[in-house]
């Protein structure tokens, strides 16, 4: 009996040895894997990945050798990484939402950003779909681009993303003609619509119905310091793009 006792004892002390060799091992391989890059088990929200992508570039420059704004973003904010497929389908199935296009390259959007997300969270805005415009520095991802020939004309350099131009014909009303300027400071129309960065629009039931930029007429430059007043007219902006009560 003692013999039976003590061999059921020890196995159970080799089985707990087993387990813990186990779990040590698995959690040695998990790491070893992961410092080689093969298994990435960072879980990060769609809020505090657009923090950390904007955040980055805080006192960087761009290849223009012009230094990024340093901002802060809110680590709870309602930001939702979408594309211009997802957009369309939305707007086709008639739902209702808010839309950013922009792009932490764009000095403009930088200007607003911060203001932009504060009010939306003072409102309790849950959900604002991103649209990310630019892959790299002025590097198009979304749009297309068109350039002037030699005879002022307008022609197309490279063509948007998917979905881009299903986009164009269901913002139709609230986005503003595509120009190019010439030499000479003369408009030219290239016969299609913009979204420009950033855009934040509202969209009710399918259909866009406000679009707002969000910038002061205050502020000049798009690396202008953000004044108190500057401030003000972009809280104002917001504030009535976002309250809809």
């Amino acid at each position: 009996m003692k013999l039976v006792k003590y061999m059921k004892k020890f196995l159970s002390l080799l089985l707990i040895i087993s387990v813990i060799v186990g779990i040590t091992v698995g959690c040695a391989k998990k790491e070893e894997e992961k410092k080689e890059g093969n298994i990435d088990y960072t879980i990060q929200t769609d809020a505090e990945k657009f923090k950390d992508e904007y955040e980055a570039l805080n006192g960087t420059k761009n290849n223009s050798n012009q230094e990024h704004r340093t901002i802060t973003i809110p680590k709870e904010n309602p930001i939702v990484y979408s594309t211009a497929p997802d957009i369309v389908k939305m707007m086709d199935n008639k739902e209702t939402f808010y839309v950013y296009f922009g792009s932490r390259y764009c000095p403009w959007c930088r200007s607003v950003i911060e203001k932009a997300l504060e009010v939306a969270n003072e409102n309790n805005i849950d959900k604002i779909y991103y649209v990310d415009a630019w892959s790299d520095d002025h590097v198009e991802a979304l749009r297309d681009t068109y350039v002037l020939n030699d005879k002022n004309k307008p022609e197309l350099k490279s063509e948007g993303g998917a979905g881009y131009q299903e986009l164009l014909e269901r913002l139709d009303k609230v986005l503003s003609a595509y120009t190019l300027t010439t030499s000479k400071g003369k408009k030219v129309n290239v016969g299609e619509k913009r979204i420009f960065l950033p855009n934040f629009v509202y969209v009710e039931d399918g259909k866009a119905i406000e679009l707002v930029e969000g910038q002061s007429d205050k502020q000049e430059g798009s690396r202008d310091e953000l004044t108190d007043e500057i401030l003000a007219d972009e809280e104002k902006t917001f504030e009535k793009f976002f309250n809809r009560q």
